[in-house]
C-alpha cells in the first residue's frame, strides 16, 4: 500500500489501494487455477521480480511476456467456456443511453462489424468497458494500435464522469530506433518496451557520452519510479541535443540476461544488437493513462448499468502515477468486483431492452462512392498524425501553462478543418468507418488530458509543469470532468444518437 501511495504522489484512494492490495493474491491464484504459467524460483515457489518505485520483489512474472502470458490462459478460458460469445472484429461506435430525470441509462452500444461493414446493435442491461488506453493520441507509444480512448471517450459522450486525465505516464525506455546498428525498414507503428524489470535486475542508463545520469536527479538512481526516470531522460536530451540513451545490462553474466528477458534480447538482435554485449537505445513513450472513467469500488460509474475495468478507468488507485505492474492486478481485481452488482442489476432491472429502434442506426457511407471516402480517409490520417505532434509537443513530459494553451487552441483549430472537410464532401454525423470514429476518440481524449492538464495547478506525480513546479497540499485532489454539455460541442464530444428520454 506504502509503495502504491508513495509513486501515486499520496493523491489515491487509500480504499482502493487497500482493496487492491488485499484481494490481488487471489485474483493471481485464480489465472494460476486457469492455466496462467508464471516463472518459478529453484526453492519451488513463484519468482518474483523487483520494479521501479517497489521496496521488495513481488512482481509475479511469466519471463519478460507477463501480459501476453495472461492474455493468453484468459483467452483459451473465454473461447472453452460454452456461455461466452465471442464477437471479433466489431469496432465499438457509441455507447446507447436514455435519459429519466437526471438519471443516464445505458443500455448497450452501436458496433461495426469491420470484417462485413455492417453495423450491430448490441442492447443489454449491463454494459463494462474494457477497452485500454488511449496512448495513440501521441505519435510514440508502447500501446497497441488500438489503443485510441475509445471507451473513455464513448463514456463522455454518454455523459460519465471522467477524471485524472493529466496524468499520462511515458515509460521511459522504449527501443529507440536511431539508436540500432540495423534500422527498421519503416517505422514502427507502436514503440517496443524495453521492461521496468530491465532497470530492476540493475540496468544502468547511460548518456551517449556514456555518463551514468540517473545519480544526479534522484538517490534512488535507476529504480525511482517512472515519471521521475522519463523526466531525467527528457532533461537529458534536451541539454545534450541527444535523440536517445542508452540502458544497458551487460555486465550481467549472459545466461542470466537471456533467461530473464529472453523477448527484449530477441527483438533487439533482430536490428543488430546483442544486449548481452551492449547497451539498448531507448528513449521516452506514452504508456498508460491514469486518468479515465471514474469508477466506484464495484467498477461501477455515475451511468446506470455502466462498468468499467482496466485502464479505461480511473479507480483512483494509481493516483498520480501507476506503480510498475498494478495495472494487470487492477484489472483482475475490478473485473471480479463487476460481477456481483451486474447480476443483481440484470435479477431487478424492469427495462424494456427490445426497443432498439429508439436511436437512430450508424450507416456506412457507402452513398459516397470510394474516390471520396478514399479522399476523407487520406485527410484523415494527415490530421492525426498532426494531431499526435501537437500531443507530444505542447501536452508532453514537462509542460507550461502557455504550451497547454496553445495545444487546446491547435487542436480546436485542427479538429475544425477535419470537421469542415467531411462535411463538405457529404458526410454525415451519424456515419461511420472504423478511421473517423478513432479520430473523433483521439480529439475527445486529446482534449480531455489537456483540459485536465491546464486545470491542475501544481507539479504532482506524472504531470510536471514548469509554471508551477511544486507540489501544493491544497491541490491535492482528483481532477474531474463532469458530464459533457452538449450545446457547441464538437463532433467528438456528442453521441451519434439523439438521445431519447425513457418512455
Amino acid at each position: 500500500m506504502k509503495d502504491t501511495i508513495v509513486a501515486g504522489a499520496y493523491l489515491c484512494d487509500e480504499e482502493t489501494v487497500r482493496v487492491v492490495c488485499t484481494e490481488g493474491p487471489e485474483r493471481v491464484r485464480e489465472l494460476i487455477a486457469m492455466g496462467a504459467s508464471f516463472d518459478y524460483g529453484e526453492d519451488g515457489n513463484l519468482h518474483l521480480v523487483r520494479e521501479g518505485g517497489h521496496s521488495h520483489r513481488r512482481i509475479v512474472h511469466a519471463a519478460d511476456m507477463t501480459g501476453k502470458e495472461i492474455e493468453r490462459a484468459l483467452l483459451k478460458s473465454v473461447v472453452n467456456n460454452p456461455n461466452i460469445f465471442v464477437f471479433e472484429h466489431h469496432f465499438a461506435i457509441d455507447l446507447l443511453t436514455f435519459q429519466d430525470g437526471s438519471d443516464i441509462t445505458c443500455v448497450g452500444l452501436d458496433t461495426l462489424n469491420t470484417e462485413t461493414l455492417e453495423v450491430v446493435r448490441f442492447l443489454s442491461k449491463v454494459t463494462l468497458l474494457a477497452s485500454g488506453g488511449a496512448g495513440h493520441i501521441y505519435p510514440k507509444t508502447t500501446n497497441p494500435l488500438v489503443a485510441t480512448g475509445d471507451g473513455i471517450a464513448m463514456a463522455h459522450r454518454a455523459q460519465a464522469v471522467i477524471s485524472n486525465m493529466e496524468f499520462v505516464q511515458f515509460h521511459p525506455t522504449a527501443l529507440a530506433d536511431e539508436g540500432l546498428p540495423t534500422k527498421p525498414s519503416k517505422p514502427r507503428e507502436n514503440a517496443f518496451l524495453i521492461s521496468e524489470a530491465v532497470r530492476g535486475d540493475g540496468g544502468i542508463l547511460y548518456n551517449l557520452g556514456m555518463e551514468r545520469f540517473m545519480p544526479l536527479y534522484d538517490e534512488r538512481a535507476e529504480l525511482a519510479p517512472r515519471d521521475v526516470v522519463a523526466r531525467s531522460i527528457d532533461d537529458q536530451l534536451k541539454k545534450r541535443n541527444e535523440k536517445y540513451v542508452l540502458l544497458d545490462i551487460s555486465h550481467k553474466p549472459k545466461a542470466e540476461i537471456l533467461s530473464h528477458f529472453p523477448n527484449i534480447a530477441s527483438m533487439c538482435l533482430q536490428y543488430g544488437l546483442d544486449i548481452t554485449r551492449h547497451p539498448i537505445p531507448v528513449v521516452p513513450a506514452a504508456h498508460y493513462i491514469c486518468g479515465g472513467v471514474r469508477a466506484g469500488l464495484e467498477g461501477e460509474t455515475n451511468v446506470k448499468g455502466l462498468y468499467v475495468a482496466g485502464e479505461v478507468a480511473c479507480t483512483g488507485l494509481h493516483g498520480a502515477n501507476r506503480l510498475a505492474s498494478n495495472s494487470l492486478l487492477e484489472a483482475l481485481v475490478f473485473a471480479r468486483r463487476a460481477v456481483q452488482p451486474s447480476i443483481d442489476i440484470m435479477k431487478s432491472s424492469s427495462l424494456d431492452i427490445t426497443a432498439s429502434n429508439f436511436w437512430p442506426h450508424p450507416i456506412v457511407p457507402f452513398s459516397l462512392g470510394s474516390d471520396i471516402t478514399g479522399k476523407i480517409g487520406s485527410v484523415t490520417r494527415e490530421l492525426r498524425k498532426e494531431l499526435q505532434s501537437i500531443m507530444w509537443n505542447y501536452v508532453g513530459i514537462v509542460r507550461s501553462t502557455m504550451r497547454l494553451e496553445t495545444a487546446e487552441q491547435k487542436i480546436c483549430k485542427l479538429e475544425d478543418k477535419w470537421e469542415e472537410y467531411l462535411f463538405q464532401h457529404g458526410w454525415k454525423p451519424t456515419m461511420v468507418v472504423p478511421e473517423t470514429c478513432e479520430m473523433r476518440n483521439l480529439f475527445c481524449s486529446a482534449k480531455l488530458v489537456v483540459s485536465s492538464a491546464l486545470s491542475r495547478h501544481e507539479s504532482r506525480g506524472l504531470h510536471y509543469t514548469v509554471d508551477f513546479p511544486h507540489l501544493e497540499e491544497s491541490e491535492r485532489l482528483p481532477t474531474v470532468i463532469s458530464p459533457s454539455s452538449h450545446v457547441n460541442s464538437t463532433w467528438s464530444s456528442r453521441q451519434l444518437h439523439k438521445q431519447p428520454m425513457y418512455q
